[in-house]
């Protein structure tokens, strides 16, 4: 697997991300085929089922855990990217540090779950623009 995305330019673009290794890179790919499918970047959250779920009936307005509506191999390998980038990076960037304020807040599961989104956001505008990902403290 690691010969394979290291010799894609789309993965090898994918993997500057922290917490993006060659399984995420090319699930990624593989899942969303085409880039241009998706109209906004936020739209790539949403197919991974990666949405509050609502629940609405009369005075009610309940919003739960994610929908889990969507690929669930790309949502499970975005998961595991935003645990590798609130766990194990060592060094600080926007996302670790935007991360952890939010775990500190709404608890560590809804924290990866945020974090697994800004992820598929990110990815979806990296390959699309074709640009590598800027370390950027926080």
């Amino acid at each position: 697997m690691k010969k394979r995305a290291a010799t894609d330019p789309v993965c090898r673009r994918l993997m500057t991300i922290p917490g993006v290794g060659p399984v995420v890179a090319l699930t990624f790919k593989a899942s969303i085929e085409d880039p241009a499918r998706f109209k906004h970047s936020r739209d790539v959250g949403a197919y991974a089922g990666l949405t509050p779920k609502r629940f609405q009936s009369g005075d009610m307005d309940v919003s739960g855990h994610i929908s889990k509506r969507g690929d669930h191999l790309l949502r499970r390998a975005l998961y595991e990217a935003a645990n590798s980038v609130l766990g194990r990076l060592k060094k600080d960037c926007a996302l670790k540090t935007w991360g952890q304020r939010l775990a500190e807040q709404k608890g560590p599961k809804r924290a990866r779950v945020a974090v697994a989104r800004k992820l598929a956001i990110l990815m979806h505008k990296l390959w699309i623009s074709e640009q590598d990902f800027v370390w950027q403290k926080a």
